[in-house]
């Protein structure tokens, strides 16, 4: 189980989450599962032109319910070998969870698929920093900017409380770049976390718009690009 979270809002966590999720349904023909877990404005239905009448609200608000079977009857196929865990994306209820409320859908995504992909929205709340404690890998998504590198390094060190015996997060540095946009060069931004990061992404607002736009991954939309091979990696 990998999480997938941003340091801030808006850095491009989901997108780096959901091309990860194809990629590696894709490169290794293995069975995958991603889940986003942000239930009010979740985009994995969008990102991939799915639009799903059930999803995790289903197997979070019935828990007494939820195994292999009812988890099968939730799931979306995307491709060949990913299905989507959708988000409702509704405003017509309050989403408060409880401490524990994610922990038997990811028990249950575990039994049911090798991988399992989980698109963590940007909060700090009970239920993040229990499933956060609880998944085999965190790759947290940064831009090159102030607040980011504050916010990553506070991640970095409250996670390795929570996680004392695992290995750090990986960090993707993404939007590198920007026209006109001052920013912290890359070697400043890992310097004082003292982490490499797995991937470094340039600012294609093309590329990643037309992807975003026509309900496509990267890798669909310019499979020999460097921004394919980089997530390849």
């Amino acid at each position: 189980s990998i999480a997938f979270i941003g340091a801030k809002g808006g850095v491009g966590s989901s997108t780096i989450a959901h091309n990860c999720a194809f990629g590696v349904s894709t490169l290794f023909s293995s069975e995958t599962i991603l889940a986003d877990l942000d239930l009010p404005y979740g985009t994995a239905n969008i990102d991939f032109d799915q639009d799903p009448a059930q999803g995790i609200a289903e197997a979070v608000f019935a828990p007494d319910r939820l195994d292999e079977v009812f988890l099968d009857r939730l799931l979306t196929k995307c491709s060949e070998h990913l299905s989507l865990l959708a988000a409702p994306s509704l405003l017509d209820r309050a989403y408060d969870f409880e401490s524990g409320a994610f922990l038997p859908v990811l028990e249950v995504l575990q039994r049911s698929a090798p991988l399992s992909v989980l698109d963590v929205p940007h909060q700090w709340s009970d239920w993040t920093r229990s499933l956060l404690s609880e998944v085999d890998e965190i790759v947290i998504t940064a831009v090159p900017d102030l607040a980011n590198l504050r916010n990553t390094k506070n991640m970095l060190d409250a996670l390795k409380k929570l996680r004392p015996n695992d290995k750090p997060p990986h960090l993707v540095l993404n939007q590198v770049g920007m026209p006109k946009r001052p920013e912290i060069a890359p070697s400043d931004f890992f310097e004082p976390l003292e982490l490499e990061p797995v991937a470094i992404i340039p600012f294609d607002v093309q590329m990643f718009g037309n992807a975003a736009i026509g309900g496509r991954m990267i890798f669909e939309v310019d499979p020999k690009s460097a921004i394919a091979e980089t997530f390849a990696q």
